[in-house]
């Protein structure tokens, strides 16, 4: 089952994917039914319900009163990082997110990215949140926007993005550099640390920057998700001035990105 307007449309929007759409009894409003109308447009069963027993079904969520029942085709892809990168047409921009558990955070954060056009999100398999229903409504839609590629092991990831002629850029609140001194115009990868601890260690060392999110005083930190808009949002405000970004390509020397 996966549930909310933005999810439920993604799923209609790929033919045979849907199996019947469960809809809150006095449900009438445009976005609803329009999704109601995709359905039937598919020929399939519309269930309306009380709202009580769509709350029973799916535990309590918030579920702005559809749902669906989807087959388990519908699961989101499983992606390959080599192939993310094949398919790259520019320069590369991509995030990375160690250890992120909270469901709402992972989802806002794959909504940002794909606004950002971020052309994947890595993430490691162990230890934080995969794509789930609670993902895929905060995500609005972007769980099928977006490669979301989990790996087994992340430190040997960003080494081999670092081979590949990607930045490696992280963030982190003791960081001596501000975001906006870094050059984030080229290849770039940005690493956001999980809730509480951060990035850990290990992936610290991986990172060729780390930069910090300049704050007012008294302020301790970001959400994770918001910390994310903010910096993937700067690469956008960069390679927005610096016009094209295909023509922009290549890992910078460590001279350029020093004067940088």
């Amino acid at each position: 089952m996966i549930y909310g307007v933005h999810a439920v449309r993604a799923a209609l929007g790929r033919p045979g994917q849907v199996v019947s759409l469960w809809v809150q009894t006095g449900r009438q409003d445009r976005r609803v039914q329009e999704l109601v109308e995709a359905a039937q447009a598919q020929h399939l069963p519309v269930e309306r319900v009380p709202r009580q027993q769509l709350n029973d079904l799916l535990h309590g969520v918030v579920h702005q009163g559809i749902a669906a029942l989807t087959k388990p085709s519908a699961a989101p892809r499983s992606w390959d990082l080599a192939e993310v990168l094949d398919r790259i047409d520019g320069v590369p921009l991509l995030l990375v997110l160690d250890g992120v558990q909270d469901p709402h955070n992972l989802g806002a954060c794959l909504r940002t990215a794909a606004a950002a056009g971020v052309h994947g999100v890595i993430a490691p398999r162990d230890r934080a949140v995969g794509i789930t229903p609670v993902v895929r409504k905060v995500a609005s839609g972007a769980v099928e926007r977006i490669p979301f590629i989990q790996v087994t092991n992340l430190s040997r990831t960003l080494d081999t993005l670092r081979e590949g002629g990607v930045w490696i850029v992280g963030t982190d609140g003791g960081a001596e550099t501000p975001l906006y001194e870094i050059d984030l115009t080229g290849p770039v990868a940005v690493v956001m640390g999980g809730e509480g601890k951060g990035m850990r260690q290990l992936t610290r060392k991986y990172c060729d920057y780390l930069a910090a999110i300049p704050l007012q005083a008294g302020a301790d930190s970001l959400n994770v998700s918001v910390a994310t808009g903010v910096c993937l949002f700067e690469a956008v405000r960069q390679r927005y001035k610096t016009g094209p970004m295909s023509q922009v390509s290549g890992r910078k020397s460590e001279k350029s990105q020093e004067k940088s």
